[in-house]
């Protein structure tokens, strides 16, 4: 037997650059993981800095802009949770210099065309990992339901269905998530989630896209600069996909009575498998209600039901069901060395490019075409 000293490995040090409401549910969730630490900070808000530091006991090297952060601080991988329309900046920023940090980028990964092709640009010669942080696919429920559908179980599937209905968008400073010039539009900030599920569910790529959507009820008494919040507050979206499935979005954002926030349901030949997520005790105290999955097969008839439980304390550190937790863990494993990228920037790319799809649909009331075999 060895006698050697079994070594723990050092602790990875994190740069945080944006630190409001998803900086912070960064840090509660990096706080929770072992070997991993925030280090420094980067915001140019000075109350925002403030609210992060409180949550890491005052210990950051603290910065008002990222470029300085990247030049003076000792990091081991960045962590980029700014607005939607400062992601390609950033990344380009860090991509163009001479370090090689892994990236962990919030959604969306960028609002325009043009910074799709400036991101597919700057990353071919940057060799470190880029994931974006598509948080929706590691909800543990979605999990589940992602284990039954690639499982076999269904058959084929056919039709997928994505239901959200929550609660309008968060306060975020100067309200900067009330413009789709700053978000992309509510179908690129918000369902860019969805169009990954979508992809990643059917493992499939999708062919065409239609949309109707409106801005009906949110925001409509509010004003900025004499100017009147125009990000859409509900939407049905329908994409056909290449293989032949379809999937649809229903996505309402005034709805935040419903005790399940999220339902996805897919269908294929021999089965359906549905999950269930409620509603963040954060948004509703009364919300209280357990995630499930239910397998509904055509022979026998008779769905079975599964509780899929998760721990209150990593439920308690974010707004997404503890999937930021659980998304940081396979981050920390692709930072040590130790495995791939689950979302790569592709991902991310193609995820916008059908929010962007979707917005332009909604807006002319016609179906627009994808392709992104010759990207």
């Amino acid at each position: 037997m060895s006698t050697e000293a079994q070594t723990e490995p050092a602790s990875i040090r994190y740069g945080l650059i944006g630190t409001g409401t998803m900086g912070r549910e960064h840090i509660r969730n990096v706080g929770l993981i072992d070997g991993s630490e925030i280090v420094a900070i980067a915001d140019p808000h000075a109350p925002s800095r403030e609210a992060a530091q409180q949550l890491l006991g005052g210990t950051a090297a603290e910065y008002e802009d990222h470029a300085t952060m990247l030049a003076e601080a000792d990091l081991d991988a960045l962590i980029v949770a700014t607005p939607n329309d400062t992601h390609a900046d950033i990344l380009i920023d860090v991509m163009s210099g001479g370090r090689r940090l892994p990236i962990l980028v919030e959604k969306p990964l960028c609002t325009t065309p043009d910074d799709v092709e400036r991101l597919r640009a700057a990353a071919r010669d940057y060799d470190a990992p880029i994931w974006v942080a598509m948080e929706y696919r590691y909800m543990p429920p979605m999990q589940a339901l992602l284990d039954e559908t690639h499982g076999g179980g269904l058959g084929t599937p056919r039709m997928l269905a994505i239901t959200e209905h929550r609660f309008p968008f968060l306060d975020k400073v100067d309200n900067w998530n009330r413009y789709a010039a700053r978000t992309g539009g509510t179908l690129v900030e918000k369902a860019c989630h969805f169009f990954d599920l979508m992809r990643l569910i059917l493992r499939d790529e999708p062919v065409r896209v239609y949309a109707s959507g409106a801005a009906d009820v949110n925001h409509r008494d509010e004003s900025y600069d004499g100017h009147v919040p125009d990000i859409l507050d509900n939407a049905f979206v329908v994409v056909d996909f290449a293989g032949g499935s379809r999937a649809l979005l229903n996505l309402c954002m005034f709805a935040e009575g419903t005790r399940f926030q999220e339902h996805v349901s897919v269908v294929g030949d021999t089965a359906k498998v549905e999950c269930f997520v409620p509603v963040s005790g954060a948004h509703w105290e009364g919300a209280r209600a357990d995630a499930y999955v239910e397998l509904s097969p055509r022979d026998p008839q008779g769905p079975v039901q599964r509780p899929v439980p998760v721990d209150p304390a990593i439920l308690e550190a974010g707004g997404h069901h503890g999937s930021t937790y659980y998304e940081h863990l396979r981050f920390q494993q692709v930072v040590r060395g130790e495995a791939e990228v689950e979302v790569t920037l592709e991902d991310g790319l193609r995820a916008v490019l059908m929010g962007m799809a979707a917005e332009r649909s909604a807006a002319e009331h016609v179906p627009v075409e994808l392709d992104f075999s010759a990207r």
